[in-house]
């Protein structure tokens, strides 16, 4: 059984080293979404001030830091890795290793959506649920989870974030295969999982009359569901079915992502060279 993961664990350890080698990219982003997260807050503020909405503000701002944080564990662009290797042929190559080309994939997405995270949340947490505090900004920082349970439970969430996350980012580099670029469908996915994620606007302050569809799509797993269980948005019953939904599309999307690498593999083209 060992023997058989080996490979899989060892491209996640690369592609997780490697990745975490660009320091002055995540510094520069570290940067832009600490910007843009003071901007969200002070417009929600604005916007709390002036009429009542779903959320208390606390848990609003809560929300928009750590979904700040959080940003880059989004799959809203596959792999440009392999972009590079579908406009070169070298995908091609795929092919020839002895293992299972979707493991393999996942195992890299794995990697991508664990590392890039990591080097932007921990001194995006540190700066607004720290060093807000300390000089005066606590009415705009980052506050501590709702409670023990919901901070077990956010954990868990994370957990499952990852495996929903790296299940799309792979249907999106399966699909860059297919079309034989990832422009296209970068910039069609993109816009959809920002804003259906709850990353440009959080979910619960869209029409009552919208709630179930965003309750229930695949991409309220990426960000939402996490972040209102953090919050304490999301409770008891309630945050459990926010897991039980986000387990669910991981095991459906891992089950489209095989039948369409089954596909697209077996009818491969390339080009380049």
């Amino acid at each position: 059984m060992r023997g058989a993961l080996r490979p899989y664990v060892a491209m996640f350890r690369v592609r997780f080293a490697l990745l975490l080698q660009h320091r002055a990219a995540a510094i520069a982003g570290f940067v832009t979404q600490w910007w843009w997260g003071g901007i969200k807050v002070m417009v929600l503020t604005a916007f709390f001030a002036s009429a009542p909405a779903p959320m208390s503000l606390s848990q609003t701002i809560d929300y928009v830091w750590l979904g700040q944080a959080l940003f880059t564990m989004l799959p809203w662009s596959g792999d440009p890795e392999l972009g590079r290797m579908v406009r070169t042929g070298n995908v091609a190559f795929e092919r020839l290793r002895p293992v299972d080309t979707y493991t393999f994939w996942y195992a890299r997405a794995v990697a991508r959506r664990t590392a890039m995270p990591l080097l932007r949340s921990i001194p995006m947490v540190l700066l607004a649920g720290g060093v807000f505090h300390l000089i005066g900004w606590s009415n705009w920082a980052l506050g501590p989870p709702a409670g023990l349970s919901s901070a077990l439970l956010f954990a868990w969430s994370i957990v499952l974030v990852i495996a929903l996350s790296a299940s799309v980012s792979t249907i999106l580099d399966i699909l860059t295969v297919a079309t034989l670029s990832d422009r296209g469908v970068n910039t069609m996915m993109g816009p959809f999982i920002i804003v259906f994620s709850g990353s440009l606007v959080p979910l619960p302050l869209f029409p009552d009359w919208l709630q179930p569809f965003l309750r229930n799509q695949p991409f309220a797993g990426l960000m939402d569901t996490p972040l209102r269980i953090y919050g304490g948005h999301l409770t008891g019953s309630e945050a459990m079915a926010g897991l039980a939904r986000q387990a669910v599309w991981v095991v459906l999307l891992v089950f489209v992502g095989r039948a369409l690498m089954s596909r697209v593999m077996s009818r491969l083209q390339t080009q380049g060279g």
